[in-house]
């Protein structure tokens, strides 16, 4: 009886062990396939076409971010490296109680099944019961010879299980210690790339160094002209916010003083609509069918050169040459400005919230028009220069920026 509570005790944390070890190593595979993915998508998207002419400054950036990526995979394969170490030693440990405890059960099985025979060499089970001197003795004695027989079939299935289970362990360690030498292969191969990797950036920042100032002030420049850029849609917003309120007036017969500054007036349409967009902050798809972020939002060190700031209105997001921008949730689109180059930023309403689709090289809607989840807005430009087909992708509440990254599923 105290093996067979050994045996389900031994049995229950196993599996309850084995459930953590599996929930933390599903983490770490995601984790790892979502790097290797993003490597994938930054030799598609960066790296596979030739430009026609270097951005040394733009080239670095694109070297640390593959650099950084690579680090991440390698961390991530280290841990889970690691967690697998400690899951084969404490499968190990388990395999050798298991076949200590079995080896226990079938010496008890062997001195069970001898005395058993032993008994009916010396004298049969009519004997045994004939022998009683009274019906209660008899009783009992027949009792005992069923719990006998029955206690020897449970203690054959005990081991029969036991059996199994040392098998189970002995494959899964075998199944580990696989993955585990897979795991320590793909870390050598990262390596090696980082050091390839590294080469070409030392190789930029000698020839960076070399014209520092004439880099900095193009750098500073570029920030200036996105700083414009970002006032003139910010102006452009406001305006359109004070067209859409004063039409709300009108026709819901609201005060002139009533509403603040540079916040939309909602129909009660539209308040639903917001509210419905709200609720599926983090479940809203992204605005591109696969893509990479190459610029976060929010303000940031520039990469290269200390000191200087670089700021993300949006997300900028490359992907594949051809690719179409698409609505992320229902709305109408409230303006389509034109950028420098002849590009388009399409700004979509949804109720208080807006958002914008910068860099088209086309649109596919007017001004107006009622648009729906995962319509088509307009193709993304690229870049004959640097080959980039990218999206800057913005959010608004009225006219404040958010982070979209944070409203939209985890990639």
């Amino acid at each position: 009886m105290n093996n067979k509570k050994f045996y389900i005790l031994f049995l229950s944390v196993f599996l309850m062990s084995f459930s953590i070890f599996s929930q933390t190593k599903r983490e770490l595979e995601n984790q790892r396939k979502r790097y290797k993915s993003e490597i994938v998508k930054l030799n598609r998207f960066i790296f596979n076409e030739k430009k026609k002419e270097k951005n040394a400054l733009e080239d670095l950036r694109d070297i640390k971010q593959k650099i950084d990526v690579r680090n991440q995979l390698i961390s991530t394969i280290n841990l889970e490296a690691k967690f697998l170490s400690r899951e084969i030693k404490t499968n190990e440990t388990k395999l050798k109680k298991l076949k200590k405890n079995i080896s226990d059960l079938k010496a008890d099985y062997s001195e069970m099944i001898y005395r058993s025979y032993k008994s009916k060499s010396q004298q049969s089970r009519t004997m045994f019961l004939l022998s009683s001197q009274n019906f209660y003795q008899a009783y009992k004695r027949l009792g005992y010879m069923k719990q006998y027989t029955s206690f020897r079939k449970k203690q054959g299935a005990e081991i029969v299980l036991q059996t199994n289970l040392i098998k189970k362990i002995k494959d899964s360690l075998v199944y580990q210690k696989q993955v585990k030498d897979t795991l320590i292969l793909s870390e050598k191969n990262q390596k090696e790339e980082i050091e390839t990797d590294k080469k070409k950036q030392e190789n930029l920042i000698i020839k960076i160094k070399s014209k520092e100032n004439k880099y900095k002030k193009d750098l500073q420049n570029k920030i200036k002209a996105e700083k414009r850029v970002a006032n003139k849609i910010d102006k452009i917003i406001r305006d359109e916010i004070a067209r859409a309120n004063r039409l709300a007036k009108s026709k819901l017969n609201i005060k002139p003083k009533t509403s603040k500054k540079n916040e939309f007036i909602l129909s009660p349409e539209a308040k639903a609509l917001a509210a419905k967009f709200v609720l599926n902050k983090g479940l809203l798809p992204w605005p591109v069918k696969e893509g990479l972020v190459i610029r976060r939002f929010g303000k940031q060190p520039h990469p290269t050169f200390p000191g200087i700031t670089i700021n993300g209105t949006g997300l900028h997001i490359v992907t594949s040459n051809g690719s179409n921008a698409e609505a992320i949730y229902n709305g109408e689109v409230l303006n389509i400005l034109l950028g420098s180059g002849g590009t388009r930023n399409v700004l979509i309403r949804h109720g208080n919230y807006i958002t914008s689709y910068n860099n088209l090289e086309n649109s596919f809607v007017e001004k107006g028009d009622k648009i729906v989840t995962g319509q088509k807005i307009g193709k993304i430009f690229t870049d004959k220069i640097s080959k980039k087909t990218k999206l800057i992708f913005v959010l608004f509440k009225n006219t404040t920026r958010l982070n979209p990254a944070s409203w939209m599923l985890k990639r």
